[in-house]
């Protein structure tokens, strides 16, 4: 069990954001796509920071136009993928106060007589569960996992770690005979991973970090590695909101702005493509979510190789943030609406943006593809950091699902791959619908029945 820190909620406030700009200024820049600077995301967000609340009528205008230059840009179709997450461990130390995934490493210990409701796999586990999703189709392994003190990035980084002086306290290590279960290290699990040519979505500027701790090692040269033993991109998460200051109230113990930068031109420098993400609604003010916008901007200026934005609303139920009364909720959905349609209006070099079903439910989550999305995520198969924090928008999504709700709300389902170069349009009539992308697929149903009332039957628990 992990000890959580005594939180004052009188501690973090930040005061109410306010800029040079006007809401009307800011629009009109939009409308004649003039690209935006920071004070108009602000005043976007906001509706407006000379007033309190949102503007219904604002808001609207916002949404309507991010929404034509969603058509404009990427059309009508609505992509997704065929996907399983199979996340390694939930073992870490870190002590972000906005995640309840994580579970005390120190309970996984040998020794340790501490019960715990995580999991640790070994990368045969790890195989077998990628093996058997791959004969329902799937063809792509989202892998992101908590940083287990005994995941190195392979042989030589244990024998680095180790050397150090008190290597526990210093660089956040044990050796695997320390713990119930040994991981293995980072190249030994992408490597079990990499099955048939699956695509292999992994390893965060977070999890990037703990490879190279109590190293002088390059981002670039972990990737480097990591690609060579079957990585095909990286996801941009662990980013939360890129502002220092909210990152010292909500993972403080967490990698700099400076470095989550660091880590993905590495990535990128490496030949991956990586995506984009913000996690919103908690501490946070509108002004930081736009100074977050502008360094994914930026980020994509330099490097061009950021294929979607993934807004990722802040569930709150189950979060340290919650029960000790820091924050009273997550985001409203009107905030979920505006996120999406300044993105799409502000991140003018990044094509795509997705809407979560997970976060948002099968509803708010198609109004979302209306407010400037183009993408509605993946089938998942299993899902458990948004579920462990409270989310309650289950775990799966067939095939069949995804081209009722798509072609419901007058657009066109879409499966592609994970880098969006392979897409394959699909008649609604032409049902019952399946994968046909991945290397075993054959257009079938992904599972037997469909049956909604068992979400990711017959898959391991795993993650995004």
């Amino acid at each position: 069990m992990t000890t959580e820190p005594d939180l004052d909620p009188d501690d973090f406030g930040f005061a109410d954001p306010a800029t040079d700009q006007s809401f009307e200024n800011a629009l009109a820049k939009a409308r004649d796509g003039i690209r935006l600077s920071v004070d108009d995301a602000t005043e976007l967000l906001a509706t407006g920071t000379a007033t309190d609340g949102i503007d219904p009528v604002r808001k609207e205008a916002v949404l309507e136009l991010a929404d034509r230059r969603r058509a404009e840009l990427v059309g009508d179709e609505v992509t997704f993928v065929a996907n399983l997450n199979n996340n390694v461990t939930t073992a870490c130390n870190t002590g972000c106060l906005f995640c309840n995934f994580k579970d005390s490493a120190h309970a996984f210990e040998a020794d340790s007589d501490v019960d715990h409701a995580g999991f640790t796999k070994t990368p045969a586990e790890s195989r077998a569960i990628v093996d058997d999703a791959l004969e329902m189709g799937i063809y792509e392994v989202c892998s992101v996992s908590g940083l287990h003190p005994a995941l190195a990035l392979n042989a030589d980084h244990h024998e680095r770690l180790a050397a150090h002086d008190d290597p526990a306290s210093t660089v956040n290590y044990k050796p695997p005979e320390a713990y119930a279960t040994d991981p293995g290290t980072y190249v030994d699990q992408i490597e079990a991973m990499s099955v048939d040519g699956v695509h292999l979505h992994s390893m965060t500027p977070e999890e990037a970090y703990h490879a190279r701790r109590g190293t002088d090692w390059s981002y670039e040269a972990v990737y480097r590695e990591l690609a060579d033993a079957g990585l095909d991109s990286a996801p941009g998460t662990a980013a939360e909101i890129l502002v220092d200051e909210v990152r010292d109230v909500i993972c403080p113990g967490k990698i700099r702005t400076d470095d989550w930068v660091t880590a993905m031109e590495g990535a990128m420098a490496a030949g991956l493509d990586t995506t984009s993400t913000m996690m919103y609604g908690h501490v946070e003010t509108v002004e930081h979510r736009a100074t977050h916008l502008g360094v994914i901007r930026d980020l994509q200026d330099r490097t061009g190789g950021i294929t979607e934005f993934v807004p990722l609303s802040f569930i709150h139920q189950n979060t340290p943030l919650y029960r000790q009364g820091v924050v009273d909720g997550g985001p409203s959905r009107d905030e979920d609406e505006l996120v999406v349609a300044v993105a799409r209006l502000f991140l003018d070099n990044v094509e795509h943006v997705q809407a979560s079903w997970v976060k948002s439910g099968d509803a708010h989550g198609l109004k979302l593809l209306n407010c400037g999305a183009d993408d509605f995520m993946g089938t998942i198969l299993s899902e458990e950091i948004t579920k462990r924090a409270g989310g309650q928008h289950g775990e799966y999504r067939s095939f069949d699902d995804y081209v009722e709700m798509i072609t419901a709300i007058g657009r066109t389902p879409v499966e592609r791959s994970t880098d969006y170069r392979t897409r394959r349009r699909i008649d609604p009539d032409d049902g019952p619908h399946g994968p046909l992308l991945g290397p075993r697929a054959d257009g079938s149903p992904m599972l037997p029945g469909d049956d909604a009332d068992e979400p990711g039957a017959g898959s391991a628990p795993a993650d995004d």
